[in-house]
């Protein structure tokens, strides 16, 4: 009797600390929308560079299959990183080429 009991209570505990967080994820339909950015070199060895740079298509597939490989569900943005995205952007370096910059793919759930 005592060991029903016990279990019975354990789970009462544990029902009661999960729906709060289970009515707030059903309620509105809008998550948090957890956002990450990733920089990539651009001479990374996989010859994706071109892709992610041109945009299209192409671009946006790379970009979605880089986020759901991290654990994404899709990709929010990507392109070439602006300057002041990366280490190295102190105003006294010299300025980088473009086709040296990392690609910069934002990812989201």
């Amino acid at each position: 009797m005592r060991r029903t009991l016990a279990v019975l209570s354990a789970l009462g505990v544990l029902a009661s600390a999960t729906a709060p967080a289970l009515a707030a994820s059903q309620g509105t339909g809008q998550g948090t929308g957890v956002e990450k950015t990733f920089l990539i070199p651009s001479s990374d060895g996989y010859g994706v560079a071109e892709c992610l740079t041109t945009g299209g298509e192409c671009g946006q597939v790379v970009a979605d299959a880089w986020c759901e490989s991290q654990g994404y569900a899709k990709s929010a943005s990507y392109g070439i990183a602006a300057q002041d995205e990366y280490t190295g952007a102190i105003e006294a370096a010299p300025a980088v080429k473009t086709s040296e910059r990392p690609i910069r793919i934002t990812c989201r759930d």
